[in-house]
């Protein structure tokens, strides 16, 4: 165990996150293989139990969640219950910020909607609260963006600040071809003085790796540092990658063996314990999050703990990274399944 940077709190190198198993819809890749059709809400609970049971007894000691994420927290809650689990056992972060909207559907028009307002971050929190109990110990801001206002708006900050006088700690989570430019923001935030964020959650993969200099930064200055979609939403859970989701130009779309591949074969072990060890390898990390939602898929990620990935492995895995723009409008074109 290790602890996320000042915020003290423990947390396994891998974690746990609930985004794709706390909803019948999300935008990873082979949901329709990986799910099957049952998407009920008591199939998604025992789901999400076995998932988690798989990951605590496999060393997983950190869990995310958002009120965003249909169930997610409700599934946790119930998990944590059942297995009789305190604040001494797993580490719990979620965030506040967006609402769900699909109404349990998985082919709803519009499944989420931001609202980093005061008044939702009250709501939301005390929602969080009202699940979690005093296992929530992380509680971040989700999707901060420089044009929602939030690192900005002194009511929301003076809301996050008495959060963190009450025992949590305060973290933030960032997406988008902005991400760097968001963390460096929040790095200056001070409310009375002080600094008021402990972490952040960013996205880091092969794909896009443009944040990692400020994910050093936020580590320099203390931060805890967390990576989601280190698999870009399955992009990098399998190769040679569907064509449609090769950047046009990148080293996916040419006549010659993916990078992933050719290091997965030297190496002797599967595309997703590469890329998921590729962002263990990087000096700033402290959780990588997987998003698995089987307990199968969840030991393939685990593997990543056991990978010795080389400099010169790193190196040629390098050579995919696509131009941030280009990575997050594939991003926003996958569908909801």
């Amino acid at each position: 165990m290790a602890s996320l940077g000042k915020s003290g709190l423990p947390v396994s190198e891998i974690g746990l996150g609930l985004a794709a198993i706390g909803r019948p819809g999300y935008i990873n890749l082979g949901r329709d293989r990986d799910l099957g059709a049952d998407r009920s809400v008591e199939a998604m609970r025992r789901r999400a139990h076995d998932v988690l049971d798989a990951a605590y007894a496999g060393g997983v000691r950190y869990f995310d969640a958002a009120r965003s994420y249909g169930l997610a927290e409700d599934f946790l809650a119930s998990w944590l219950d059942a297995r009789a689990f305190g604040p001494g056992d797993v580490t719990v972060g979620s965030k506040w910020g967006y609402r769900y909207t699909a109404d349990w559907q998985v082919g709803a028009t519009v499944n989420e909607i931001k609202d980093h307002s005061v008044a939702n971050l009250r709501r939301q929190a005390a929602e969080s609260r009202g699940l979690l109990g005093d296992r929530l110990r992380l509680y971040q801001i989700h999707s901060a963006t420089l044009e929602s206002g939030v690192l900005g708006d002194p009511e929301v900050l003076a809301e996050l600040s008495s959060l963190a006088a009450a025992g949590l700690a305060i973290g933030l989570s960032v997406s988008g071809p902005r991400q760097s430019d968001v963390i460096r923001r929040a790095l200056e935030v001070r409310v009375d003085g002080r600094p008021l964020f402990a972490s952040v959650q960013a996205t880091w993969n092969l794909l896009e790796p443009s944040a990692g200099p400020a994910l050093a930064e936020a580590k320099a200055a203390g931060w805890g540092v967390i990576v989601k979609e280190a698999l870009a939403n399955g992009r990098l859970a399998t190769f040679p990658p569907p064509a449609a989701l090769a950047a046009p130009g990148s080293p996916a779309s040419r006549a010659r063996p993916w990078p992933l591949e050719s290091v997965a074969g030297r190496l002797h072990c599967a595309a997703d314990a590469v890329a998921i060890a590729a962002a263990l390898a990087q000096p700033w990390s402290d959780v990588i999050l997987s998003g698995a939602v089987s307990p199968e898929q969840l030991a393939g990620n685990l593997a990543a703990v056991d990978v010795r990935i080389s400099p010169d492995d790193l190196a040629e895995l390098a050579s995919m990274a696509e131009p941030p723009a280009s990575y997050w409008a594939t991003r926003a074109a996958l569908a909801w399944a």
